[in-house]
This record gives C-alpha cells, sequence and structure tokens, in this order.
C-alpha cells in the first residue's frame, strides 16, 4: 500500500513552458475540462490560468468503487521570462491540450547594436 499522507498533490493542470527569441508556448494538460471554462489573462509578464472541471455524473444507483480524477475550479498563475504583446496571445483547445502562443513584446525584444566605423 502506498500513502500520501503529508504529501502535497501536484499542480493542477500540469504544464510546460517553453521560448524562444520571439515568444513562449505554453502546453496544459485539461482533460475533461470544457473549452468555455477557461480563462487565460496576461498582465505584465505574469500568466493566470482558471477553470474548472464538472464531476462526473452517476445515474441513479450508480455508486463510485474508486474515485481519483479531481473535479472543481483550479487556478495556475505564474511568472513569463519576459513581457508579453497581450493582443496577440493565441489558445488552442485539442484533444484535452491547451496551447497558448505568447509572442514577445517588440520593446522587450533583445535590440542588436551596430558598432559604427569611425
Amino acid at each position: 500500500p502506498t500513502s500520501f499522507e503529508g504529501t502535497a498533490a501536484p499542480a493542477y493542470p500540469a504544464m510546460n513552458l517553453w521560448t524562444d527569441q520571439d515568444g513562449a508556448i505554453v502546453t496544459a494538460e485539461l482533460p475533461g475540462v470544457d473549452p468555455d471554462d477557461i480563462d487565460i489573462s496576461v498582465v505584465d509578464d505574469i500568466l493566470t490560468l482558471k477553470g474548472g472541471r464538472q464531476p462526473d455524473e452517476l445515474k441513479e444507483g450508480e455508486t463510485y468503487h474508486r474515485r481519483e480524477r479531481r473535479h472543481g475550479r483550479f487556478t495556475r498563475a505564474f511568472q513569463l521570462p519576459f513581457q508579453v504583446d497581450a493582443d496577440k496571445v493565441e489558445a488552442v483547445f485539442e484533444k484535452g491540450v491547451l496551447s497558448i502562443s505568447l509572442p514577445r513584446a517588440e520593446a522587450d525584444k533583445p535590440k542588436k547594436i551596430t558598432v559604427k566605423a569611425g
């Protein structure tokens, strides 16, 4: 038998973030979540993802034998490595995975400085 007493539950939803010089991509695993129940916001360099998953509805006379899938409201927020252009953020929900494209703000992109010969 395995005991989970005193251990924290993993953060939900599980998320990945990768970046390049032009922006960032965030993916989140959200099986069973209705896209209409997802709220994404970006303020400065903070991404916030909120939503909820409804519990499975049992038919009359049914009872759970085992219940491990969580339901209810969730919120995840974390700091991005740079400012993003919030007007150009795009999100796609496919096969239970949310993908968020976060373009880097022009003002935050590294600028190449040309050295002039004198």
